[in-house]
């Protein structure tokens, strides 16, 4: 029987964290989507409006964008192919849950429970596409932007690059989702990208910088060594 060395199989303690945290939020993204939030008014764009996911999304962007600064941008890559997973695994069980288990007599809310979280194929199709290429998008983004410094940049230059990966890679999910999900309807889809982006740069202007900086700490904190 072949032995492993227990400590060639071990993971820096922010990667595991991060990587758990990861995957619920992956999943949590698809289910506050479901709500229309408004952000209020704001001066010359009026009033904005976002899908609830996007607070979990951005988690997901500052999650990725901590671990490429941490542990490198092929670990970043390989946290998002691996978070397929559960969103395909969640994506799958909710049409079975909604399709196929029949809900018991004394329960009312079928309807409603299906309209909220039900999705077709080429909604679900779009999610995925979406979700790998922003993400992707992002992790090159920030770790171009540092170069050979990635990982030893620190203060506002490491704010600016997560923040400006963020807003890039939220304009191309939006176009990429929407473009996926309702080209060939009679939507005004222009109008409908040009407001989910302003309200998701507004909102990765605000979430990012701070978020990012926590978690760039949090993980140093995490991964510090051991003292006797």
């Amino acid at each position: 029987m072949q032995s492993h060395d227990p400590a060639s199989l071990s993971l820096p303690r922010s990667l595991f964290i991060f990587s758990l945290l990861y995957g619920g939020l992956v999943v949590l993204a698809g289910v506050l989507g479901t709500k229309l939030a408004s952000l209020g008014q704001w001066p010359v764009v009026g009033e904005l409006a976002v899908e609830s996911g996007i607070f979990a999304f951005l988690f997901l962007v500052v999650l990725s964008s901590a671990v490429a600064e941490l542990h490198g941008r092929s670990i970043a890559n390989r946290l998002i192919r691996y978070g397929f997973i559960p969103l395909i695994v969640s994506m799958v069980l909710i049409t079975l849950v909604i399709n196929v288990v029949p809900p018991a007599a004394m329960w009312g809310d079928q309807e409603a429970f299906a309209r909220l979280l039900g999705q077709g194929a080429r909604m679900q199709f779009a999610g995925l596409v979406s979700y790998g290429v922003s993400q992707t998008l992002n992790v090159y983004l920030f770790s171009k932007l540092a170069g050979n410094s990635l990982g030893h940049e620190r203060g506002a230059v490491l704010l600016f690059r997560a923040w400006l990966a963020s807003m890039l890679s939220q304009a191309v999910d939006t176009v990429l989702f929407i473009s996926i999900s309702f080209f060939g309807q009679d939507l005004p889809l222009l109008a409908i990208m040009e407001g989910q982006i302003i309200s998701k740069l507004v909102l990765s202007t605000i979430m990012v910088p701070p978020l990012i900086l926590f978690f760039v700490r949090f993980g140093q904190w995490l991964d510090r060594p051991k003292t006797a």
